[in-house]
């Protein structure tokens, strides 16, 4: 069964700074615990704000490094999850209804892409 990466995309200028309401954190963690028992998700993580982040970067033949925060990004990857889903249908059903749970004041995107084996 093919497998699918998800990454969520949030733009960090309209999530609130204390994170989640617990509500909305109680709807994800029902669907969490449901597509687990449903035995799609293989793995699954809320990443750092990109603050925090650092990006390594290759041109020309030269390495950098460059620590965040970057204020050219509208949207920063603040999350993912890894699932096997029977078709990419399924995974992307799984995704929109991860989507469902956030507030509406909230703008998220999931990218939804499949992992090519060997």
């Amino acid at each position: 069964m093919p497998r699918y990466l998800t990454m969520i995309r949030i733009d960090e200028k309209t999530s609130p700074e204390g994170g989640p309401s617990p509500e909305m954190g109680e709807r994800m963690g029902e669907l969490l615990e449901e597509i687990t028992k449903a035995g799609v998700m293989l793995d699954t993580a809320g990443l750092t704000p990109s603050a925090q982040t650092t990006q390594v970067h290759w041109k020309g033949g030269q390495v950098s490094v460059t620590d965040g925060p970057f204020t050219e990004a509208k949207e920063v990857v603040g999350g993912y999850s890894i699932t096997q889903c029977k078709d990419k249908a399924e995974a992307i059903e799984w995704a929109s209804r991860f989507l469902k749970t956030h507030d509406e004041h909230w703008t998220v995107t999931a990218e939804v892409r499949e992992i090519i084996e060997g």
